[in-house]
């Protein structure tokens, strides 16, 4: 059986289980998220993990990292949706005494299956070049909310440039569970600034290859697609189809180019787990595809002097990721079927 056709066996057991969770509660039928064929499920690798060590939690230990799906604070507001650059979700380090070995274990299970197998190690080098060369889990957190195994649940993993999560799809229309953040500095010059050329950093390859699509367009493509003033790194809520979109409409872009479009935004989801790969591509096409989104480079913050921009960007209805190489690499991704979806960050 292929990948695509157990993860549709999964997605009509979802939906079996979800109509089964609304009738045990009284819950309209409705009430069931949407679920992308393709999409992750409560049974996936990660969400499986995230099950496991929600069982295995204390009741002191889930007073700390566990709270209700729609748990709010005053400085962060509704806390699951949150994301930012650098950040702790709560004050239990993965890597401390707060978790047994196995429990440390388990929640590195749950974020290997948020990446790709292939990406593993380059994962690894960037949170240790991100915390001064600290192991895995000294300098992430993690909280859970609501129940796993319910009808809503989703564990969010933090740390310095990281931001992922594992919600089996049970948050509706959003890719990846919410928005994401990733970003890595590979080297030093003084303080954040990043060695000229981004040596080593193992998100930089995107950036050549947009600087290199940007090359084979004609000079009023180019024009069109190179926009002077970057926006802020954090600026990636929906504008919806009536939007107005930095750079260059992809529409407009030649078949040969457009192709290489599609080739950056294959390298762009990459390090990710196949199947919040595949529920990026449902979102998108549900927008209208690349076709109704833009492409961007930003000619303000050259870092190096180089001209190779380090600041690009692709944005559609509700698609928006935003690629930021000044001084080091941060990335800010939001992605859904619906551009009515909130965002909730903090740059």
């Amino acid at each position: 059986m292929t990948a695509r056709n157990q993860s549709r066996r999964d997605f009509l057991k979802t939906v079996g289980v979800g109509a089964a969770a609304a009738a045990a509660t009284g819950l309209p039928l409705f009430a069931t998220p949407k679920v992308h064929a393709d999409a992750p499920t409560p049974k996936s690798a990660a969400e499986t993990a995230v099950k496991g060590l929600y069982e295995s939690l204390t009741d002191e230990q889930k007073k700390a990292v566990c709270f209700e799906w729609d748990h709010t604070t005053k400085e962060r507001g509704l806390l699951r949706s949150y994301i930012s650059n650098n950040w702790q979700i709560t004050n239990k380090q993965i890597k401390s005494d707060f978790f047994t070995k196995k429990q440390q274990d388990t929640i590195h299970d749950a974020f290997k299956g948020l990446i790709s197998p292939v990406w593993y190690e380059r994962m690894m080098k960037h949170l240790k070049d991100d915390t001064g060369g600290k192991e895995w889990g000294a300098d992430q957190s993690i909280a859970i909310f609501g129940k796993p195994g319910e009808l809503k649940f989703e564990m969010v993993l933090t740390g310095r440039h990281m931001t992922l999560r594992a919600d089996g799809n049970t948050e509706s229309h959003v890719a990846f569970g919410g928005p994401i953040f990733y970003g890595h500095q590979a080297s030093r010059v003084t303080g954040l600034i990043e060695k000229d050329g981004h040596p080593d950093n193992v998100f930089w390859p995107p950036a050549v290859l947009a600087n290199n699509i940007l090359k084979m367009l004609d000079p009023k493509l180019q024009k069109q697609a190179l926009v002077m003033t970057s926006p802020r790194e954090s600026d990636i809520a929906f504008q919806g189809k009536e939007g107005k979109f930095p750079g260059l409409p992809i529409k407009e872009v030649p078949d040969e180019q457009k192709k290489e479009l599609r080739k950056l935004l294959t390298s762009l989801l990459e390090p990710f787990r196949t199947e919040d790969q595949d529920e990026v591509m449902a979102c998108l096409k549900a927008q209208g595809g690349l076709d109704a989104c833009s492409f961007a480079l930003y000619s303000d913050e050259d870092h190096g002097k180089d001209g190779v921009w380090d600041n690009w960007r692709i944005e559609g209805p509700a698609f928006a990721w935003n690629f930021r190489g000044n001084p080091h690499v941060h990335v800010w991704v939001h992605v859904a079927d619906d551009p009515s979806v909130k965002l909730n960050a903090r740059g």
